[in-house]
């Protein structure tokens, strides 16, 4: 997947069924439906994939118990559908979870047991089995590091966890199994128009400065947060549609709950529920929602933030983490529906599908938990407006690339053996982590990794893991893409920088 190579078919390719901006979650979706479906297609993604909000989730493939509680039923049951079908078409990737709901009031306990009885019912044959009761020293028991201080017992049940921006490198590599194409740091910057109608893009390689005239049926502007830039593209007086929200995570040892349950705690101050999910060896806390006027490729987390995810978590476990046990802190921006100002905190989950009048396929709003389901109903439409022939969405039982077709942890599946064989597969890059040199290796020959911080925040969940930890091995990852990559001495300093100024901000 040598990027002088994909340059090349993106000049000798004439015209593209199918173009699709933006290489997040639903953009990525949208790209292999398309091409399960046989259209020519084509993504096009101006930064790294999933580098925006979609490698900045709460790492939870779920129907959303807090949704059900807004009574958004429907929500909730395509959510729990999806979590299935994620289940098993990326078993590697997506795996069963236990949360534990710990109750200090008998009365909250029966609420919660109806209300996850109704979760449980909504799953139907798909459910990953039954909520519980359980007794306060069966709660202590599952949650060991719970402050016990007035526990009358607990509530468990089941939902899924995941990797984001590895599920968002396996859709990437999908794209390419079915005939597809994505590239990276190639951002769009103009729509074309003939005879009123879109009939293509412009774009510019980042890394060249190299101007592209590209052609296509139909251009789907999934562009997340910054879709409505692109719907001014095409009418610069077109009303912005979303509200960004920032949600704040952090991420400290597993000393404060060292089991393998997660907890989730449902009621905090500003009304929403708040995580404590064991991921990559580590406790992941969060989230927030905070209002953003603006749309920073790289929101930071305020000072607030992380004060009250870690004060709400303390409340509950014995040993209160503070600013000093935390290893990672990152944000992210959600597209919600719902331009205007006031609580984002209320404003919906769901989507919407937009075509103006020059034909430009909008999609606004989401998440990653429905990312396939919504990507079938956008290409349909897109399909429709193009005058493509109709042909039925296959992605319900599509593995992706690389899925071992049963559970495994790990992330690189059927992909391993090949990795193995790339030189230094037994050579860590940093005590820390379980990166190899061979596993920077093909970030960069099969998974488009263009920088360090390609490398360490989403082709490897470093940056996420352990901030100061990544910065120490950024000089060696540099070193083997160097190697990889051809860069020049200079080249390798500024990419190492670029990442530590960027992982300065995590810390």
């Amino acid at each position: 997947m040598r990027r002088e190579h994909l340059l090349g078919r993106l000049r000798s390719t004439l015209r593209w069924d199918v173009l699709v901006i933006g290489g997040g979650a639903t953009g990525l979706g949208c790209a292999v439906d398309a091409a399960a479906r046989g259209y020519s297609t084509l993504l096009l993604e101006a930064h790294d994939f999933a580098q925006g909000t979609s490698s900045r989730s709460t790492k939870l493939i779920h129907g959303g118990v807090r949704y059900l509680a807004q009574g958004r039923i429907g929500l909730v049951r395509e959510g729990l559908a999806e979590r299935a079908t994620l289940l098993a078409t990326a078993p590697h990737l997506v795996h069963p979870q236990r949360f534990v709901v710990p109750v200090y009031r008998q009365w909250d306990r029966l609420l919660l047991a109806a209300g996850l009885t109704a979760y449980d019912w909504l799953a139907g044959t798909r459910s990953l089995g039954p909520s519980r009761l359980l007794s306060a020293s069966e709660t202590a028991a599952a949650l060991p590091g719970l402050q016990q201080d007035g526990l009358v017992g607990g509530i468990a049940y089941m939902d899924a966890r995941f990797d984001d921006a590895r599920l968002a490198i396996a859709l990437m590599r999908t794209v390419f199994d079915l005939g597809g194409m994505a590239i990276n740091n190639l951002p769009v910057t103009a729509l074309r128009h003939a005879g009123g109608r879109i009939d293509g893009v412009g774009a510019r390689d980042d890394e060249t400065g190299e101007a592209f005239e590209i052609a296509a049926r139909v251009v789907i502007n999934a562009a997340g947060v910054w879709g409505d830039e692109v719907r001014q593209l095409d009418d610069a007086s077109a009303r912005p549609q979303l509200a960004p929200s920032q949600g704040a995570h952090v991420v400290v040892g597993r000393r404060f709950l060292p089991g393998s349950d997660a907890l989730l705690i449902p009621r905090t101050p500003d009304g929403r529920v708040l995580f404590v999910i064991p991921w990559k060896g580590q406790l992941l806390l969060g989230t927030t929602d905070t209002p953003r006027a603006d749309r920073p490729l790289e929101p930071r987390p305020l000072a607030e933030e992380i004060d009250f995810i870690l004060d709400t978590a303390g409340r509950y476990l014995a040993h209160r983490p503070t600013r000093a046990d935390v290893h990672s802190a990152f944000a992210g921006l959600r597209p919600l529906l719902g331009a205007g100002g006031g609580r984002t905190a209320t404003l919906s989950r769901e989507h919407s599908i937009e075509v103006s009048a020059a034909g430009l396929v909008s999609v606004a709003g989401g998440k990653w938990t429905t990312y396939r389901r919504m990507a079938e109903g956008i290409v349909e439409r897109a399909a429709a407006v193009a005058g493509l022939p109709v042909r039925a969405s296959t992605t319900a039982a599509l593995a992706l690339h690389a899925s071992p077709g049963a559970p495994s942890d790990d992330v690189f599946g059927t992909d391993r053996a090949f990795i193995d064989s790339l030189p230094g597969a037994a050579q860590r890059v940093h005590p820390a982590f379980t990166l190899s040199e061979a596993e920077v290796r093909h970030g960069a020959r099969c998974e488009q990794a263009r920088s360090v911080e390609d490398l360490l925040a989403r082709r490897h969940r470093a940056l996420f893991i352990d901030a100061a930890a990544a910065i120490e091995a950024a000089p060696a990852v540099a070193a083997i893409l160097a190697e990889e990559l051809g860069w020049s001495t200079a080249r390798t300093a500024e990419s190492t920088e670029a990442f530590r100024r960027v992982a300065e901000g995590f810390l």
